[in-house]
């Protein structure tokens, strides 16, 4: 049975539903504004978070506060999935086009929540998997603070492992600093974004000290240019991908066959989007991570209760969400993190 059958027949009643707006000041620079869609329904609410960047897109389904009673009804998880095809969840055009996958993502994740527990069973049963201990990567840029930022954590959080993302300042001295931590596994490129304020201009130099001088880490969203692909030569199973990743289309269109690929479940949209691709994934041997996108509620739960699930034992980049403050608070929890509580009963 696949991944998605093992739910797409669960029964789901939904009888109204409302929303919360929450933001956050973080580590990156910016303040993370994400709305938690709740449905209600048999006296149980299921909950799922909206994870679009623009803040306007968030203040614009605030301020039109549509009704939404297309959602409510007796469905099936699939039925309630097809229909929402037809639901217009933007009041206007949001910002980026990407948005659209992860406010759909936020209600099929509130519907999945809640389709568990009326049928009082968590997703791991429903998918005979178990909930394993999950390993953990803490992200961060550098910025201001440079090597300074991942000595700090390492002293409080003595074996942390990081994600960075590299930029044109790196040079041979920061490099050689951070590699002689050992603590770095995950290297974001980020050369594949447009139009955001991370976009990485693909620098052949960079590229190649970043390579050479983390020689056992992963190396995400390269962009692949005649100057940069020479660098990847022999590397390419140490190369993952994380923006293009949207389905199992997707990935069949990546340059290569990947080795890894940074699973963000929000990118895909739907739950059988979702699912469809870790069974691909499986199926063609591909190893998996799980990725964060500054979740402020139930969507970090649900992030991490994936990861137990399906990568445990990735660099998954789901730390809690206190590693994501400008100040990260006293006593957080480390790697590996106990299993969280995500879709179903609590």
């Amino acid at each position: 049975m696949s991944l998605y059958d093992a739910v797409a027949d669960l029964p789901l009643v939904v009888e109204g539903h409302n929303r919360e707006r929450r933001e956050r000041d973080t580590s990156s620079g910016f303040t993370r504004v994400s709305t938690t869609f709740a449905l209600h329904g048999a006296g149980e609410t299921g909950r799922g978070e909206d994870v679009t960047y623009d803040t306007p897109d968030h203040d614009a389904l605030a301020d039109a506060d549509p009704d939404f009673t297309a959602f409510e009804g007796e469905w099936t998880l699939d039925e309630f999935s097809a229909a929402l095809d037809d639901v217009a969840l933007f009041p206007e055009p949001p910002e980026r086009e990407t948005a659209h996958h992860y406010r759909r993502w936020a209600v099929e994740s509130a519907a999945l929540d809640l389709a568990c527990k009326q049928a009082g069973r968590r997703l791991g049963d429903l998918l005979d998997r178990s909930y394993d201990p999950i390993r953990f990567v803490v992200s961060t840029r550098l910025g201001d603070e440079g090597f300074d930022r991942v000595a700090g954590l390492l002293e409080d959080y003595p074996g942390t492992e990081f994600k960075l993302d590299p930029t044109d300042d790196w040079d041979d001295t920061l490099v050689q600093r951070l590699a002689d931590t050992d603590a770095v596994r995950l290297l974001d490129l980020k050369g594949l974004y447009e139009g955001t304020e991370v976009d990485l201009t693909p620098n052949p130099e960079l590229y190649r000290r970043v390579v050479e001088g983390f020689p056992d880490a992963v190396i995400e969203d390269p962009r692949l240019t005649d100057d940069t692909r020479p660098v990847f030569d022999g590397h390419e199973n140490r190369v993952s991908w994380d923006y293009p990743i949207t389905g199992v289309e997707s990935v069949e269109d990546l340059p290569f066959e990947p080795s890894w690929l940074n699973i963000k479940p929000s990118r895909f949209g739907t739950v059988e989007s979702l699912f469809d691709t870790l069974d691909y994934a499986a199926e063609h041997d591909i190893a998996l991570y799980g990725g964060g996108q500054f979740e402020l509620g139930v969507g970090r739960d649900q992030i991490q209760a994936l990861a137990a699930l399906c990568y445990p034992d990735g660099p998954n980049d789901v730390a809690p969400g206190g590693y994501n403050d400008p100040e990260p608070a006293a006593d957080l929890p480390t790697s590996p993190l106990d299993p969280p509580v995500g879709f179903g009963p609590r």
